[in-house]
């Protein structure tokens, strides 16, 4: 019989706060971004509602992705509408940006502080899940489990 163990380490401090600065650096500039931008008020509410679909959008992949993972029972049709649903949100931004009578400079501006807000939330969220198992110590949370398998001999 062969045991194997899988152990969930808790993100160190160091990273968990590099993640939360990440996150911040990349909202609050794109905020910065959108209050300084010479646009209508209509198409920064578009741009401030696309960052906070996007942000959740990213999150709830990131469950759904994780809980597949941990072997946590997820629908299928919201897996997939989980895909589908960031997928729209980077859309949405792309055809904005595109169309925006702004600078190219400005365009890659909102592009990299989405996509590091995007990427940063994501990893906060992991960050959390983690010290959460790490917290409760159980093997439902995936924190050490332990799998036989049996070999024919």
């Amino acid at each position: 019989m062969n045991t194997t163990t899988k152990t969930v380490h808790a993100p160190t401090s160091a990273y968990r706060g590099a993640a939360m600065i990440a996150l911040a650096v990349g909202t609050i500039s794109y905020c910065i971004g959108l209050f300084n931008a010479e646009m209508a008020l209509n198409e920064k509410g578009y741009y401030l509602s696309i960052l906070l679909y996007g942000l959740f959008s990213a999150v709830s992949l990131q469950k759904t992705v994780r809980d597949k993972q941990e072997h946590i029972e997820v629908s299928d049709v919201y897996y997939m509408l989980s895909w589908l649903s960031l997928g729209a949100a980077v859309l949405l931004l792309t055809i904005g940006l595109y169309n925006a009578e702004l600078l190219l400079s400005e365009k890659g501006f909102f592009g990299m502080a989405y996509t590091l807000s995007l990427f940063a939330s994501i990893t906060v969220q992991k960050n959390i899940r983690d010290m959460k198992s790490v917290e409760t110590d159980t093997p439902e949370q995936g924190v050490s489990e332990h799998f036989d398998l049996e070999e024919d001999e």
